[in-house]
C-alpha cells in the first residue's frame, strides 16, 4: 500500500475527546474505593494480587481504542494504491495504404511501398493505446486489418502487403470511403484517418472528395501523405529483356489531397525520402497527442469499514468483560 489518505480528516477533532474521558476515569480510580485505618499494612502486603487486578483497566483502554478506530472510520480512510492514470476511450486509427504498381518507384530506398510500411510500423509501435487498422487500395480496396490493440498482428499484417495485391490502379476515393467505414461507428474521442498515396485518383466509383466530406460527417480527420519526389523517378519496368529501371514522371494530386485535409480539418504533407516520411508521422504523432486531453483520474478505494468492523468488535469486547470477567475483581 502506498499510502491512506482521509476525505473528513477534520472528525479527528473528536479524538480531544479522550482527554477528558481519561481524566475522569482517574478520578472515578480514586473516588471508588472505601478507605479503612489500619495501624500497619504489613499483613496485606503478603496477600497475593490475582492477574484480574492487573488487568482491571484492560476495560478502559479497550473503550478507548475502540472510540479511537470508529473516529478513524468516520475520517474515512482511503488507500492509495489503486490509483490509475488512464486515458480515456484513446484514438482509433486507420491507415490508408496505395499498393498500387506506382508504388514500387526507387526514389526511397528500398521503394515507396516497403518505405511506408517501415515507417508506418513504427509509428504504430509508438501508439500503444490506441487502436490500429489498415486498409489498402489500388484499382479497388479493401479492410486488410479491422481496428484492433494487438500490435503484433497489426504488424505482421503491414509486413506482408505487396504491390498487385488487387487489381492495379489508384482508387482514393474508394480507399478513403473503406477507412471511414471503418471508423464511423467508433465511440473513441479522435478518429483518424492517414492516407498514403502517390499517385491521382483514375479508379472507383467513389470521388476523393465526395469521401471526405463522408469523413467529414462522421468526424474522421484525414492526414493526406503523397509520396513521391519531385520531378522523375526511377521505376522498374519489365522488357522482353527483363526488368529495367527507367526514370517516369512523379504526378500526384496534390491540389485533391489538400482538399481532402482542408475539409476534414487534418493536414497535407508532401514525402520526398525516407526521411521526410519519417518525420512526418513523428509530426502526425505529435499533433493527435496534442489533440487528445488526457484525463486522470484516481480510483480510491474505501477502507473505513474494516475500521468500523474493528472498533466495533472492540466495543463489544470491553462490554463483554466489563460484564462477565471484570465484574468482580477480587
Amino acid at each position: 500500500m502506498n499510502g491512506i489518505s482521509f476525505n473528513n480528516p477534520k472528525f479527528f477533532y473528536l479524538l480531544l475527546l479522550l482527554l477528558p474521558m481519561i481524566a475522569w476515569y482517574i478520578w472515578k480510580q480514586k473516588k471508588a474505593g472505601a478507605s479503612i485505618q489500619f495501624s500497619s499494612d504489613m499483613g496485606f502486603v503478603r496477600i497475593p494480587k490475582s492477574w484480574k487486578y492487573y488487568l482491571r483497566h484492560s476495560v478502559f483502554v479497550f473503550q478507548l481504542l475502540s472510540l479511537s478506530i470508529l473516529i478513524v472510520a468516520l475520517a474515512r480512510p482511503q488507500s492509495s494504491n489503486s490509483w490509475s492514470n488512464v486515458t480515456t476511450k484513446g484514438i482509433d486509427i486507420v491507415i490508408a495504404l496505395d499498393i498500387s504498381s506506382s508504388m514500387l518507384a526507387m526514389d526511397f530506398q528500398p521503394n515507396r511501398i516497403e518505405a511506408a510500411k517501415d515507417v508506418a510500423i513504427q509509428f504504430i509501435s509508438g501508439r500503444t493505446n490506441d487502436r490500429i487498422g489498415l486498409v489498402i487500395f489500388s484499382g479497388e480496396s479493401f479492410t486488410q486489418c479491422p481496428l484492433t490493440t494487438d500490435r503484433a498482428t497489426v504488424v505482421n499484417l503491414f509486413k506482408g502487403i505487396e504491390s498487385g495485391m488487387i487489381e492495379d490502379g489508384t482508387a482514393i476515393g474508394n480507399g478513403l470511403a473503406t477507412a471511414v467505414a471503418r471508423l464511423k461507428d467508433s465511440d473513441a474521442i479522435s478518429k483518424v484517418v492517414i492516407l498514403l498515396t502517390d499517385g491521382v485518383n483514375n479508379r472507383g466509383e467513389i470521388a476523393p472528395v465526395t469521401a471526405a466530406e463522408l469523413a467529414k460527417t462522421f468526424g474522421i480527420r484525414v492526414y493526406t501523405v503523397g509520396i513521391g519526389t519531385m520531378g522523375v523517378a526511377p521505376y522498374p519496368v519489365q522488357t522482353p529483356f527483363g526488368v529495367q529501371v527507367r526514370d517516369m514522371n512523379v504526378e500526384i494530386d496534390e491540389p485533391t489531397l489538400q482538399k481532402i485535409s482542408e475539409v476534414t480539418d487534418g493536414k497535407y504533407f508532401r514525402a520526398t525520402n525516407n526521411n521526410k516520411l519519417t518525420e512526418i508521422y513523428k509530426e502526425i504523432d505529435k499533433l493527435e497527442k496534442s489533440k487528445i486531453d488526457v484525463k486522470e483520474y484516481s480510483k480510491k478505494q474505501e477502507e473505513y469499514v474494516k475500521y468500523a468492523v474493528a472498533g466495533a468488535l472492540l466495543l463489544l469486547a470491553s462490554i463483554l468483560l466489563k460484564t462477565t470477567i471484570f465484574r468482580n475483581i477480587p
